[in-house]
């Protein structure tokens, strides 16, 4: 049995779409602003915690559900001196994305973000944890688990779809060019000064708006990326110093402190099952 403050992953690789995380107390847990590619899903089962999801702060307490959107910055850490458990579902932001087409709740296979950030009805979150010990468990077949999946997120976007909720300000043209450069620049030494000949923003002016839009600095944003590839060469296998090595850090107790600071875990925790 894991210790209480060691968090639990569960993968299947015969359903790439989805992984589920548990952690059974997290008031030692801290999560520095950070995003997913995947769309989330928490469920909060024990305590209270503050979720900073863009410029909007939310109280949660056990029963409610978070949602996060793909790239969207947010952070959820414990209330000090309360208990926290939770979970955290996330889920292929293309196969989420046939699935809301496939319902008539798109009109075409492009992804567009979903306005709720927090769900506090008791059926959700009820679903959620029956949904969650369905995927967990050794002893069911693979058939059942995937149509758990399947008729749970369909219930939930159809649910999602009849709530109006502003959305936030587009992002500026020049700014999503410039995540976008950084998308493809990750990995390399990218400076201030070739960010701002980039989109003609003075050094100031860059790292405010970005700041503004995004929630995180450039440099944030390009750790941030940095350790989602290296989940993803973890869960390959890939040996954890290799994996340090190929995401430009500069030794591996650098990138163990990046990625726990972002993730919550450790790299030998993230990769255990």
């Amino acid at each position: 049995m894991a210790a209480l403050s060691t968090p639990v992953f569960w993968r299947d690789a015969r359903m790439p779409q989805v992984e589920l995380r548990r952690s059974d107390d997290g008031r030692a847990v801290g999560y520095a602003a950070h995003s997913h590619p995947q769309w989330s899903l928490g469920a909060i089962t024990a305590g209270e915690s503050s979720f900073l999801y863009r410029q909007a702060r939310y109280r949660v307490a056990a029963g409610n559900l978070v949602l996060m959107n793909p790239d969207w910055v947010h952070a959820c850490n414990p209330v000090e001196g309360k208990p926290w458990a939770y979970y955290m579902m996330y889920v292929d932001t293309a196969w989420l994305t046939r699935l809301r087409a496939d319902n008539g709740l798109l009109p075409d296979r492009d992804w567009r973000d979903i306005s709720t950030a927090v769900v506090a009805e008791r059926r959700w979150f009820d679903g959620y944890l029956r949904l969650a010990a369905c995927l967990q468990s050794p002893r069911l077949p693979l058939l059942q688990k995937q149509t758990a999946l399947v008729e749970y997120l369909e219930s939930l976007m159809q649910h999602l779809a009849g709530h109006s909720v502003p959305y936030p300000a587009p992002v500026p043209k020049r700014l999503r060019q410039l995540a976008d450069y950084l998308d493809a620049h990750s990995l390399e030494e990218v400076s201030l000064d070739e960010l701002c000949c980039q989109c003609g923003y003075s050094a100031g002016h860059l790292v405010r708006v970005f700041r503004q839009h995004f929630g995180i600095t450039p440099h944030a944003y390009l750790l941030n990326r940095r350790v989602q590839h290296g989940q993803r060469q973890l869960k390959a296998g890939v040996p954890i110093a290799e994996v340090a090595l190929n995401m430009g850090f500069s030794d591996q107790a650098h990138f163990q402190r990046t990625f726990k600071r972002l993730v919550a875990a450790t790299p030998a925790q993230y990769r255990s099952k």
